[in-house]
């Protein structure tokens, strides 16, 4: 199990950084548009890649933001709790958004599924199989559930969930800014 959690977490490390290196692609693009326009070049299509690189950059970092605390959470409620009752709010919590990002996970992966099926194509500048800049939201509805089942399992053995130690480990480091 723990090289299943280890294999996990790296994948979930690995998808933040492709976030990043789409965040980091967005900014090439955009600085690319505005220079080749100031020069009169043909810059079509970059604002297609764009969008599609901004989903991507927002599914890819799901997981890993989850994981590390930075997802929005409210957690008021919880943090006036004795720890066994929190612990118990906290299964409870994962278990519904277990079921809520199964049933995310699932429509997404048949809608994607019926545009590769019907081979839908996008419709802007950029002309290519939809299900191309789509399979970035399935991948990462995919890789959310997993995590968020992972959390779960380990609250479930009786351990704290990652997303609670890294707040935890912020806030003794001085480190409140997620909080704001």
């Amino acid at each position: 199990m723990q090289r299943l959690r280890a294999g996990l977490h790296t994948l979930i490390d690995f998808a933040g950084a492709l976030a990043a290196a789409c965040v980091f692609l967005i900014f090439v693009l955009m600085i690319v548009g505005g220079v080749g326009r100031q020069l009169n070049l043909q810059v079509s299509g970059v604002n297609d890649v764009v969008a599609w690189l901004c989903a991507a950059a927002s599914f890819f970092a799901m997981a890993h933001a989850f994981r590390h605390g930075d997802f929005v959470r409210v957690t008021l409620l919880l943090e006036a709790l004795p720890p066994r009752a929190r612990h118990a709010l906290d299964a409870v919590c994962l278990g519904v958004a277990t079921v809520a990002v199964a049933y995310l996970t699932w429509w997404a992966t048949l809608f994607t599924w019926e545009s590769h099926e019907f081979n839908e194509m996008a419709m802007g500048l950029v002309v290519i199989p939809i299900w191309i800049p789509q399979s970035t939201f399935v991948l990462g509805c995919w890789l959310l559930l997993a995590t968020v089942l992972d959390e779960l399992v380990l609250v479930l053995q009786g351990h704290k969930p990652h997303y609670q130690t890294a707040v935890e480990e912020r806030h003794a480091r001085g480190d409140f800014s997620s909080d704001i």
